[in-house]
């Protein structure tokens, strides 16, 4: 089924979030004319390397999300701390349902209901308050998930997988980790696309499908 002229919104708990989980697909639905919104919870200053600025996670969600096609009015950033989404639930919430009643988004995005994330977590459970009514889709992100009902595929081709990679490379703060690799990305893209007799996929969990 395609997908077009809708309005898409992406909760990442982290700057980085969206492109790890849903880049490719994201890449995709922008070419095919439906319009992305991307709201990142927390840029993770209280973690960031000493060798970079304490902010150099907004530089790289900008740069990354330029590079997706995500227009520069449809990049909403909160500043959560990092690892304390739990003791701020009725606040996120709160800036969810704002979400929702200035979008009005087709499709939701968010982390798995079983992400092992405290913040993924907190994330998928008041997204999936706020938009129970809606069609409400989970990205996959391994190294988080416990499980993964691949459920959902979206096919995909070799301009959207470079484009993901190349917006994951602006995350030049998260390069030291193992999922921040060209060939991992590259790799799962991989594995997806072969469950569906396709080059390349990404897949979701549906926690919705509203027809």
């Amino acid at each position: 089924m395609n997908i077009t002229k809708k309005k898409i919104l992406v909760l990442a708990p982290h700057t980085d979030d969206l492109e790890f989980g849903c880049g490719a697909t994201v890449a995709k639905l922008i070419e095919e004319g439906n319009t992305v919104f991307c709201a990142a919870f927390s840029a993770c200053k209280q973690s960031v390397r000493k060798e970079f600025p304490e902010d150099i996670l907004i530089t790289e969600i900008k740069a990354a999300s330029e590079i997706l096609g995500i227009k520069k009015e449809n990049l909403i950033l909160f500043d959560y701390n990092v690892r304390t989404f739990n003791f701020h639930r009725q606040e996120i919430l709160d800036d969810i349902l704002n979400l929702k009643k200035d979008i009005q988004p087709d499709i939701v995005f968010i982390p798995a209901l079983t992400d092992l994330h405290q913040d993924h977590y907190t994330i998928a459970q008041e997204g999936f308050r706020a938009f129970k009514f809606s069609s409400l889709l989970s990205y996959e992100l391994p190294w988080n998930n416990l499980s993964f009902n691949t459920a959902s595929f979206m096919k995909l081709g070799e301009k959207h997988i470079a484009q993901k990679i190349d917006a994951i490379k602006q995350y030049q703060s998260q390069a030291h980790r193992a999922y921040a690799n060209e060939e991992f990305v590259k790799s799962l893209a991989r594995t997806r696309g072969v469950q569906i007799n396709a080059k390349y996929a990404e897949c979701f969990e549906v926690i919705r499908w509203i027809l």
